[in-house]
């Protein structure tokens, strides 16, 4: 390049730059990893350390005018495998199933997971146990690994009993009999939630108002074991 000229180098210089800065706009403007996870601003379930008496006796207000389909939390009064679950919310649409599987004084996660398709809702249901069982493994995998870099004894035995609790909470949702689904969300209107409310089982019914999206729910469903207040349940037992 010796025999260029100052112009013909400058100019050179010039184009590359171009070049450089649309090879970073292509790279930057790629498909992104996927839309953030929603923090959802309508919440159904009772705020914590809420009294359940009155959580319960309000929930009927929620319910929509007639003719009117809305999203709504069906909580059970215990844990259902997902044939039952399927069965208790026929009528309706279900979009999403609640799973936590119930050790004594352990406390375990709440999985909320898809329920997709539109032939057999049993069928589909079990689809969501499996996809709940995987996402434990994931979770006992993730606290061993952090476990094992834990800057502190305590930090480390918390993250051991984490492990174990996800590895006993995916051996119990690998069972497709597991009695683990505690909620569903459906969709239906006023005269198919409170039909949905009078059943067997049904602990209550919380709508959300006219117009809400699923992507606008933040879903806490009253767990079978609060019957006072809506407070975290004790974590002091021996892990399964």
């Amino acid at each position: 390049m010796g025999g260029l000229s100052t112009r013909a180098l400058a100019w050179i210089a010039a184009v590359m730059a171009v070049v450089f800065l649309g090879a970073v706009w292509a790279a930057g403007s790629g498909p992104s990893a996927g839309p953030p996870a929603a923090t959802g601003s309508v919440r159904l379930g009772p705020d914590p350390g809420q009294d359940v008496a009155g959580y319960l006796a309000g929930l009927p207000a929620t319910l929509p005018a007639p003719g009117v389909s809305v999203p709504a939390l069906v909580q059970f009064t215990r844990p259902l495998a997902p044939s039952d679950a399927a069965a208790a919310g026929s009528g309706t649409t279900t979009t999403t199933a609640v799973f936590r599987v119930p050790f004594d004084r352990v406390q375990t996660a709440l999985r909320f997971e898809p329920v997709t398709g539109t032939g057999d809702p049993s069928a589909a249901l079990g689809v969501a146990r499996e996809r709940a069982a995987y996402a434990a493994e994931a979770d006992a995998d993730r606290a061993t690994r952090d476990g094992g870099g834990a800057a502190t004894p305590e930090a480390r035995a918390a993250l051991t009993r984490r492990a174990a609790v996800a590895a006993a909470e995916r051996r119990a949702l690998a069972d497709p009999g597991c009695a683990c689904v505690v909620a569903l969300v459906v969709t239906a209107d006023r005269a198919g939630l409170e039909a949905l409310a009078a059943r067997p089982g049904v602990r209550g019914v919380q709508a959300a108002p006219a117009g809400t999206s699923a992507p606008e729910l933040a879903l806490s469903p009253l767990l079978p074991e609060q019957t006072t207040t809506a407070s975290p349940p004790p974590d002091d037992g021996p892990v399964p």
